[in-house]
């Protein structure tokens, strides 16, 4: 490695950043440190940074460090799920504060503004940010943050995370983007004029279904200092093992999501032209409405180009026959299995409106009841798609 870890390419930085071999062993591994406290030397004199693990701990920071470097931060924050990233972000806010939603948000998120966050006394209002004018139209005098997905969940809708940056902040708004779907090695958003990036590292992070947590990455040394506050006095800290399983999966990251979006690919232009399907939601089609846009963002990522990297593991469709025959299709499949969430090394479908988005039911956003979304595994993309054939072929029992 180079004398400056951030000189080295993604790959290499996914393998060694924050993660020299062990003093004390020599382990290439960083060790899993389960410990809840730390001896001190004297009052109020530890040995190290660590006194107590609500506040730090080595195992984790490695994974912030490694994950901060990948997105092009100065700053990581490493948290217990995703949503309790996305809840310390939101610790910025005010009563009185407004934030603008995107339209095709993922439920557990409109869940936590509308049901947790509205009470408080922050309000919300949700608009299409994959149009800057609309996206202007929605700000107000106290908005103080834009919450983006890029692409979005279910519908994979890609926004300018560049054009959206500057559109927030014209209006004093920061901009926070989701890129779960993503990862950094598709697009790094805080090079874009992002002021967060947030990921549930449950997902392609840690990418073997084994482990929640969430991360949250910036370079605002104050803002970082106010998080770190608060998820030390709040406590939704990851534990160790989860945290090296976390980072066992980012040492994988690139060449995965080179395989989840060479297959995804194939997939969605398999279901393109199925004769079961009525319509597909993949940016990696040329004839995506969001295609360009998503090369613009993916530019910014850690493989260069979309042309390496290719568009990511997920793809959205709607069934012919309406949500039974939907149902009846998601029920069918053998090897992709019928569970919420995504990102790992084996193939899953779900239905949104019933599953993962059904919080979103009254809120005024509505999803085709026959969308199908699949997060595509790593398994051989011809029983993949002969899964899926089959499973869109089967007829009702009569």
């Amino acid at each position: 490695m180079s004398s400056d870890p951030g000189n080295d390419g993604f790959a290499t930085r996914a393998i060694h950043v924050g993660q020299e071999p062990d003093p004390a062993t020599g382990a290439v591994s960083v060790p899993v440190y389960a410990t809840s406290t730390y001896a001190q030397r004297a009052v109020g004199e530890p040995y190290g940074a660590y006194d107590y693990a609500r506040g730090g701990n080595p195992t984790r920071a490695a994974l912030e460090t490694c994950l901060a470097s990948l997105e092009g931060a100065r700053h990581g924050l490493a948290f217990a799920s995703g949503m309790a990233a996305i809840t310390t972000l939101c610790s910025l806010l005010a009563p009185g504060d407004h934030v603008v939603l995107g339209d095709d948000v993922y439920g557990g998120t409109y869940r936590l503004f509308a049901r947790v966050l509205a009470p408080l006394g922050i309000t919300f209002s949700l608009a299409d940010l994959t149009d800057a004018g609309a996206t202007a139209a929605a700000l107000r005098p106290e908005t103080r943050l834009v919450w983006l997905e890029t692409p979005t969940n279910p519908l994979l809708k890609c926004a300018d995370i560049a054009a959206l940056a500057d559109v927030a902040h014209a209006h004093d708004a920061a901009l926070a983007v989701d890129s779960t779907f993503a990862t950094p090695y598709l697009q790094r958003p805080l090079l874009l004029g992002a002021d967060f990036v947030v990921h549930s590292t449950t997902k392609y992070l840690a990418g073997h279904s084994d482990t929640i947590g969430g991360a949250l990455c910036l370079s605002d040394d104050a803002r970082h200092a106010r998080l770190a506050y608060h998820r030390n006095a709040v406590g939704n800290v990851p534990g160790p093992f989860d945290c090296f399983l976390t980072l066992r999966g980012v040492r994988t990251l690139p060449v995965r999501m080179r395989a989840h979006g060479e297959s995804a690919l194939e997939i969605a232009r398999f279901l393109s032209s199925h004769p079961a399907v009525e319509r597909v939601h993949y940016p990696g089609l040329p004839d995506d409405p969001h295609h360009a846009v998503a090369r613009k963002n993916q530019a910014s990522g850690g493989a260069g180009s979309p042309d390496r990297a290719g568009f990511g593991g997920m793809v959205s469709f709607v069934v012919r026959g309406g949500e039974a025959a939907a149902r009846r299709a998601a029920e069918s499949t053998r090897l992709f299995l019928l569970a919420e969430s995504l990102g790992g090394v084996e193939s899953l479908i779900e239905h949104p409106g019933a599953m993962t988005h059904a919080s979103l039911a009254g809120s005024g956003v509505t999803l085709d009841p026959a969308l199908l979304r699949v997060s595509v595994g790593l398994e051989d993309v011809a029983d993949l798609i002969a899964d899926l054939d089959t499973a869109l072929r089967e007829k009702p029992v009569i």
